[in-house]
């Protein structure tokens, strides 16, 4: 999972019945990261995120918030703040160890029909988020996952990593596309062949009933043990945003958000042009740590997928094609 990059943590929190179906989920990285992002779609809802602009002057930041309650979850990313302001963690601006501003860029996807209106996270699940952080963590419908759906079933949380020579990748995506993730003629995953899911794919088509699924938008985190520029961290998040649209079909419409956050965490050089290679050594392994950022996170999408549980009438895909899993249908 992410989670298999040194230094990342995940936490979520969530709340689910009595009219509530949204949560938050937070990639908290304590000793900090180069963070980049990539926003696609024409419905985003983010905070900080110029910030992470190559050209400006914070490289490094402390969490990433990701939260259900469309704009109004942004407030989640207080509750990071705080718990991490406890802790001195953040970009110094004066003299004293608790004189910081913790950087915490966030997104936001949209889920406010699945709950009772006015039911939506606030500075609280950030920071119950942040408590509940380790490097063990659950997927499917579950912290920013517990309310979202992608195109006609129920979406979730789903991780993903890769080890690229000496460097891990990994990725963490809420799952929540107004486009479908399923050929729904056969119930295969568009990403399918990008990995191992442990399922024996069906081959029937799902009499599903047609739900409105506008507003909906993924989110994400990709992370490396390397270290990089923003520049070079902002290539990592754009090609994950490939294995986003590999995925999801259609992606980044204009009813999605889709933004997808890198982090760097330094842990690895990249080679410099003083090796065999010279001055194509370092394009070429930020290269290969792209192409495999695109097959993380489209893994992770359909980890998401399918460890989702039905939920506020969306149908689960487990329960929808039981066969997969070895269960009568």
């Amino acid at each position: 999972m992410i989670t298999d990059v040194p230094g990342v943590l995940v936490g979520h929190h969530e709340r689910v019945g009595e009219g509530w179906a949204t949560g938050t989920t937070v990639v908290l990285v304590p000793e900090g990261a180069v963070g980049a992002v990539d926003q696609r779609g024409g419905a985003p809802g983010t905070r900080e995120t110029n910030l992470l602009e190559p050209e400006n002057l914070v490289q490094r930041v402390n969490a990433v918030c990701l939260s259900g309650g469309s704009a109004y979850g942004l407030a989640a990313a207080d509750g990071v703040m705080r718990w991490l302001a406890e802790r001195n963690l953040g970009f110094p601006v004066g003299a004293q160890p608790h004189e910081v501003v913790p950087i915490v860029p966030a997104a936001v996807l949209f889920d406010l029909p699945r709950g009772e209106w006015g039911n939506r996270p606030d500075a609280s699940f950030g920071y119950a988020a942040c408590e509940a952080a380790s490097d063990s963590f659950t997927q499917g419908s579950v912290g920013a996952g517990a309310g979202a759906a992608v195109g006609s079933l129920k979406g979730g949380i789903g991780s993903a990593s890769e080890v690229v020579g000496e460097y891990t990748v990994g990725a963490l995506a809420a799952v929540n596309a107004a486009g479908e993730a399923v050929d729904l003629s056969t119930g295969r995953a568009y990403a399918a062949d990008h990995g191992d899911f442990g399922v024996q794919w069906p081959s029937r088509a799902a009499d599903l009933p047609s739900r409105r699924t506008d507003l909906n938008t993924t989110i994400g985190v990709v992370a490396v043990d390397a270290a990089l520029s923003k520049a070079e961290a902002r290539r990592l998040a754009v090609s994950a945003q490939d294995g986003l649209a590999r995925a999801v079909r259609p992606a980044h419409s204009m009813f999605d958000g889709d933004t997808v956050f890198a982090l760097a965490t330094g842990a690895h050089e990249l080679p410099d042009a003083s090796g065999p290679f010279g001055a194509a050594a370092r394009p070429a392994a930020l290269d290969a740590l792209c192409a495999a950022a695109a097959r993380v996170f489209a893994r992770a999408m359909v980890h998401g997928l399918l460890a989702a549980t039905t939920a506020g009438g969306v149908p689960a895909y487990r329960d929808v094609w039981p066969e997969a899993f070895g269960r009568k249908s």
